[in-house]
């Protein structure tokens, strides 16, 4: 049996993987990264990149729902399903095929295509009969769509997002389950794509939010434009002839395929952990420092979805950063700090949230305060016709530091970079309001969140503009 050793092993090529194994070879070149599948990220394979294109496809066919007041309209629009899906196809393969580039020009003698699995913290078996010894080890193997036992009756029907992005053409009708990110940003494309689309969500949550006005605010646009049931019991749901079947307040729903969005899953269920000195958490992922990515104090490292923290691209990136810099000098360690947190939902009206979320501060017992802004009632919304949605956004008492926001409504994916970057600056709600904001445009809305807040937080009045040319005391 022939046995490999190196000084750091990278189990998975994706966004974590790969940054990983960027960051170990700016010290060493004795570093071996391990892959059973295919290269490339799950962004761009079976995520956001192909996610975005349908989405994209969906606001093209979409246009004219918000510009006859506009007195602007438009004949029906045509939809040719095979068109549709042959541009998600050959983008996302594009996409994918920088990854891959990118990959295999890296030294062949540091790729391995097999799986790996754990015998010691240091010692990892091989699909192909061979064995590694490595001084570290980093466990990046990402996440895969978690289906439970409950929704097995849809057979060859049920699907998940990544079979979407394989087909040839768009079916009459889909049944969604889960109105999480993906559920929610793939079942409002169908619909209006042309799909009939139901899409099925558990006590009443909708994406990620958690702030109980946004959500309110959020069920109702949803609701408004599609068949969407927030909180369902579909108990009685069944594979049919022609497709599936649910059974919902008497009536028996038909539709072509069922597609389960209700989470994801760690992979690290087949690594062979119990080999280790690893301990596991209540889903069996090893137990780690978030600002070191080392699992517990062995040679072992984790980053990306395969921690099951926070699986976005940017985050997976900064982890595999961490893994990769502390697996190449340990046992010197450092700690890394963490980018603000920032989510973003592509749907229409857009969702975001930023910092902490309301529930989180809410079980802290947080002193805290909140200012809003309705956007029905907003000059550029109004303007552009997208005058739907809450904003909230949450200040600190006593010292008027900026804690978080969740919303739903216009561009938020850009006002969420705003508030993100003032969270990482450390900035109060006043030195915010500091800040320019031009007219006429959506950042106005923030602006009066923010007046709002400030005022509820009683820090005072807002101090005039500074005087440059005034002395001290002035």
């Amino acid at each position: 049996m022939t046995t490999l050793k190196t000084k750091v092993a990278i189990i998975g090529a994706g966004s974590a993987g790969i940054r990983a194994y960027r960051e170990v070879t700016k010290t060493t070149d004795d570093v071996l990264l391990i892959e059973d599948g295919p290269y490339g990220t799950t962004c761009a394979r079976v995520g956001c990149m192909p996610s975005k294109l349908l989405i994209a496809a969906a606001e093209a066919a979409h246009v004219s729902a918000h510009t006859a007041s506009m007195g602007v309209t438009y004949p029906a629009p045509q939809i040719d399903g095979a068109a549709v899906m042959a541009r998600v196809r050959s983008e996302r393969d594009r996409f994918v095929g920088f990854v891959e580039d990118t990959v295999e020009d890296w030294p062949e003698h540091q790729r391995i295509r097999a799986r790996a699995t754990f015998v010691s913290d240091t010692e990892l078996s091989l699909s192909d009969g061979r064995k590694v010894l490595a001084e570290t080890i980093i466990i990046a193997t990402g996440s895969r769509p978690a289906i439970l036992p409950f929704f097995e009756s849809f057979g060859d029907r049920l699907i998940v997002n990544y079979d979407v992005f394989s087909w040839d053409t768009l079916p009459k009708s889909v049944a969604v389950f889960g109105a999480g990110v993906i559920g929610l940003e793939l079942g409002q494309a169908l619909h209006r794509l042309g799909v009939r689309v139901t899409l099925f969500g558990r006590d009443n949550l909708v994406g990620p939010l958690t702030d109980p006005e946004v959500l309110a605010e959020a069920r109702k646009n949803f609701s408004d434009e599609f068949d969407f049931h927030p909180h369902s019991d579909v108990s009685n749901h069944r594979r049919t002839d022609t497709g599936v079947a649910v059974d919902l307040d008497g009536e028996t729903l038909e539709y072509d395929y069922a597609l389960i969005a209700t989470g994801r899953r760690p992979n690290v269920d087949k690594l062979g952990l119990e080999n280790t000195s690893l301990e596991l958490d209540a889903r069996g992922v090893p137990v780690f420092d978030l600002h070191t990515g080392q699992c517990g104090a062995a040679p072992v490292f984790i980053a990306g979805d395969a921690n099951n923290i926070i699986p976005l691209l940017h985050e997976a990136a900064d982890e595999g950063m961490a893994a990769g810099y502390n697996a190449a000098h340990y046992p010197d360690i450092r700690r890394f700090t963490k980018s603000a947190p920032i989510s973003v939902v592509f749907s229409d009206p857009q969702i975001m949230m930023v910092g902490e979320t309301h529930r989180a501060l809410t079980e802290r017992g947080a002193d805290f305060d909140l200012g809003s802004v309705d956007w029905s009632d907003q000059g550029r919304a109004r303007v552009m016709g997208v005058n739907k949605g809450l904003l909230r956004v949450y200040g600190e008492r006593n010292t008027g530091r900026f804690l978080g926001a969740e919303m739903i409504g216009p561009r938020a994916e850009h006002l969420a970079h705003l508030l993100a970057w003032s969270l990482q600056s450390r900035l109060t709600v006043a030195e915010m309001l500091e800040r320019p904001f031009y007219h006429p445009v959506i950042e106005e809305g923030l602006r009066t969140a923010l007046r709002i807040l400030n005022a509820n937080l009683q820090m005072g009045a807002m101090p005039p503009p500074r005087c440059i040319d005034c002395g001290p005391g002035a």
